[in-house]
């Protein structure tokens, strides 16, 4: 049997060698041949049954990772999963699982999905699917579970702790539409804001109604939210982009090793509004088409851009389908924006650019020009003109949402409470603050305060230097002072716990739109956007600098 499957694998293999002598490739017919040379000694010698399928697979996928994060392979089971996804065929996931105490925990679902509508809530511990345990199984298996033919059920069965009780609810599976925009509205001072969270189909036409609705409610200045917009269909972002610069302009250019996918993507429309003020908001979350059109409004002096620097995904993929019902998603080309820069970051190998691990050196960065003569860099992402500070989260509030306090508390209000006020104007006043703190004693929860680590460092160095005896009494009574104020912490950071607390409790009741919605009146970066736009002579010097 075994000799049949090497015998196979070497057929295939060879009609594939077949190919690559007629281009006289002799470093890839070299390594062919050697990667089939080892897989028969392994087959014929090593001690124990192999699986030749599994380990070609791995050698393919380890191969793969060696290149870019997109170039993915799918062997037969996987891509009919991708195909139904990818076709509409399959129910879609309305709920956002997170591993908490080794339990399935829902942190967020979709208003008015199935799952809300079987009766599921924020909160509920997942225990088995269709009679499947969860226990020691993957989020993506869950998932997987879950998926299927829109109009079938599933059975799920949860611990609801604030009922301390298992329930099963029946969950019909939906075609579930993810909007493109999930808010859109005045934020006062007469300026729009459109937050967009994906670029699939018809991005562009909801920009557009979205642009219209908030000038009819007068608006004079617009923000665009692409923050933790990963991205989606490059022809949306053309057609966004197309809304506020005009005709025949070009927006990308991409450029592969094939000539076929070498591209240039212009505007097609006169503008919607060409002179609107406009700022774009991104962060290390924003990707690929988030990029596009930011960098793009960039280059052609269109918008102010505001936040921290962007992924850098500049890289464009396509799906081949391959023999034995298997395919490979392959990165074809890049894309550059109209100054001509590419905002990949060009180490991705190994690294998460979304923790500011890594930053391409200066000396590394080529300048470019933009429409107005503005310097900009291609370092991986496309960086801000102005940029938002990182806001500092203090360490009682690092220690409370990493014990679940806050989002435990926000399950039990939800289910003491079965309505609250509208999402833009709910907050938690003193009252709820106090239900609160009387719910922390029940808790534990503990934190090391940037003081606590100085004083501990400050003794350590003492020590080293035998001279903490002389310092002791002082550094007892700094050390008592020091535990004193981390008492008062729950009151000294009062207004960002609340605030937290506020975020998650509406996020019981209107989900993560209406999250959004509250977290508006305290954003640090529409903060810093509207400082832009309501100063005319700043947006215009950032835009058209004096030369």
């Amino acid at each position: 049997m075994k000799k049949r499957i090497i015998t196979a694998i070497i057929i295939a293999i060879s009609g594939f060698l077949t190919g690559i002598h007629a281009q006289n490739d002799f470093e890839i017919v070299k390594n062919v041949d050697i990667f089939i040379s080892v897989l028969n000694e392994l087959n014929d010698k090593y001690a124990d049954e192999i699986s030749p399928g599994e380990l070609t697979q791995t050698a393919i996928k380890a191969m793969l990772k060696s290149l870019d994060p997109y170039t993915v392979y799918y062997n037969e089971g996987e891509i009919e999963t991708y195909r139904m996804q990818n076709a509409g065929e399959s129910g879609d996931i309305d709920i956002t699982l997170k591993s908490i105490d080794k339990q399935l925990v829902i942190t967020d679902m979709v208003k008015d999905g199935p799952s809300a509508k079987a009766g599921l809530r924020v909160g509920d511990r997942i225990l088995s699917v269709n009679g499947q345990s969860s226990e020691s199984r993957g989020i993506d298996a869950i998932y997987l579970a879950m998926h299927g033919q829109p109009g079938s059920t599933y059975n799920v069965e949860v611990f609801r702790p604030t009922d301390s009780k298992n329930l099963t609810f029946k969950v019909k599976r939906e075609k579930v539409k993810q909007p493109n925009i999930p808010y859109s509205g005045i934020l006062g001072d007469k300026v729009g804001y459109i937050k967009l969270n994906q670029f699939l189909e018809k991005a562009g036409s909801e920009v557009y109604d979205a642009l219209k609705q908030l000038k009819d409610e007068g608006m004079q200045y617009l923000i665009i939210d692409l923050r933790d917009n990963g991205g989606g269909l490059l022809g949306e972002a053309v057609n966004i982009i197309d809304l506020f610069v005009g005709k025949d302009v070009k927006v990308v250019e991409t450029k592969g090793k094939i000539e076929e996918m070498n591209r240039i993507y212009s505007t097609r429309n006169p503008a919607a509004d060409p002179d609107i003020p406009i700022v774009v908001l991104v962060n290390e979350h924003s990707a690929s088409a988030s990029e596009i059109v930011s960098g793009t409004l960039q280059d052609l002096d269109r918008a102010v851009i505001v936040g921290h620097k962007s992924f850098g995904k500049g890289l464009v993929q396509k799906v081949y389908p391959m023999d034995y019902n298997t395919s490979m998603k392959i990165t074809i080309s890049k894309y550059y924006i109209p100054s001509g820069r590419c905002v990949q970051n060009i180490e991705y190998f190994d690294r998460d650019t979304t923790k500011g691990g890594y930053k391409i050196p200066d000396s590394l960065a080529v300048a470019y020009k933009t429409k107005n003569g503005r310097t900009v860099y291609d370092k991986g992402g496309v960086e801000p003109d102005v940029a938002v500070p990182d806001e500092v989260q203090p360490d009682i509030l690092t220690a409370l949402i990493e014990a679940q306090a806050i989002f435990d508390f926000a399950n039990e209000y939800r289910a003491k409470h079965e309505t609250i006020a509208e999402a833009a104007t709910f907050t938690v006043d003193d009252a709820l603050y106090n239900e609160f703190l009387a719910f922390l004693k029940a808790k534990k929860y503990n934190y090391t305060t940037a003081l606590e680590e100085a004083l501990e460092d400050l003794k350590t160095t003492a020590v080293d230097e035998k001279a903490f005896a002389s310092i002791q009494t002082a550094y007892n009574q700094l050390k008592a002072q020091v535990e004193n104020l981390k008492t008062q912490d729950l009151t000294t950071y009062k207004p960002e716990i609340a605030r937290a607390l506020t975020q998650e409790i509406v996020s019981r009741y209107y989900y993560s739109t209406g999250k959004l919605i509250n977290s508006l009146h305290h954003d640090r970066y529409i903060e810093a956007a509207k400082s832009v736009l309501l100063n005319p002579s700043r947006y215009q010097s950032i835009l058209s600098p004096k030369k």
